[in-house]
């Protein structure tokens, strides 16, 4: 973790945003996330989305910010369909057939990079792509399981084996559906979403991001995607992840700041303090007690969350969830999703 004087609004040029989980679920903004948005650009923060979502084009998703009230332009969208699209340009001849295991926003990417989209393997594509759409057909995915098995490449844009639903449900992601044109053939896909870094890569590209700021809620996409892209990040609690996987999680998905959500941005983040074997952050300690650790004090919770992930994360194996559940249950931590 580091410590932030300034709001992480002042200190990073440009969030990069993840969508689902952070922003919205479903068709709902997550609380307080229109407003914390809304003031990180009054500080000078420019807002960037980037979603492993390949179903929607780029003026899609803008739409459906702008509905939940974080206005924004398709130039400000960043999906790992684009992604996709570029890795392909770059390895295949212009003009190129790819097969479309997917949506629309798929089709755009490709166009726009001067590939041609089709849907049946008879036209003898030099390649599959394939991206979450919700109205995926068993028919497509047998078109692009017969592709492959012909020599066509395969690439993927997202290998998420889950997303978030409304109401606190999980639903199957990209990575699920994938599983399915691999287990036919043998062939695994390139993925160029998160937490590749492809897909960041090219977040950079088109923003011009100088110090960016990954923000999500998933470890093994978000966090780990800003750990390969080599940027700083910040984990909020109002999608997949609970307090008690980033205490346990290992060095390449921890998170470099963690927030209750979105206004996460919009305050200095204090550090954690070492003296011996103790961890100090604000009015909370947290210390190994030989196989456990304890906490004391109080003061904002989430301080002492970072207090423990001190203590937890000092540790050169990971820690089981039993050595910091007694710790963890002191914390009156609350979830805004």
């Amino acid at each position: 973790m580091k410590s932030s004087d300034r709001p992480l609004s002042e200190t990073y040029d440009v969030a990069l945003l993840d969508l689902d989980g952070v922003v919205y679920i479903g068709y709902k903004a997550v609380p307080r996330a229109v407003e914390a948005l809304e003031k990180a650009r009054a500080a000078g923060q420019r807002l960037a989305f980037v979603t492993n979502n390949a179903s929607r084009t780029p003026s899609a998703v803008a739409s459906i910010l702008t509905d939940v009230g974080v206005p924004a332009g398709a130039e400000d969208v960043v999906t790992s369909a684009q992604a996709a699209a570029r890795l392909l340009a770059e390895r295949l001849p212009a003009h190129s057939k790819v097969l479309v295991v997917g949506g629309m926003g798929l089709r755009q990417a490709l166009y726009e990079q001067g590939l041609r989209p089709v849907s049946v393997a008879s036209e003898r594509p030099a390649a599959v792509v394939q991206g979450y759409d919700p109205g995926l057909s068993y028919g497509l995915i047998a078109e692009g399981t017969r592709a492959v098995r012909d020599g066509a490449l395969f690439v993927g844009s997202n290998g998420d084996l889950t997303i978030p639903g409304g109401g606190g449900r999980i639903q199957p992601g990209n990575g699920a559906l994938l599983r399915v044109i691999t287990a036919a053939t043998g062939v695994e896909p390139i993925i160029t979403g998160k937490p590749e870094r492809i897909l960041h890569h090219e977040s950079i590209l088109r923003t011009g991001a100088q110090r960016p700021l990954v923000v999500g809620d998933r470890l093994d996409t978000d966090i780990e995607g800003a750990h390969n892209g080599g940027s700083d990040s910040l984990l909020v609690f109002t999608g997949v992840t609970d307090p008690m996987e980033v205490l346990t999680a290992p060095p390449h998905q921890r998170p470099t700041y963690f927030a209750q959500d979105l206004t996460g941005l919009l305050v200095p983040h204090r550090g954690v303090e070492t003296e011996g074997d103790r961890f100090r952050c604000a009015g909370w300690t947290a210390r190994w007690e030989g196989d456990r650790v304890a906490l004391t004090g109080d003061g904002d919770a989430y301080d002492g969350l970072r207090a423990l992930a001190g203590a937890a994360w000092s540790r050169e194996t990971p820690p089981e969830a039993a050595a910091l559940s007694s710790a963890l249950q002191r914390l009156p931590l609350g979830r805004s999703g």
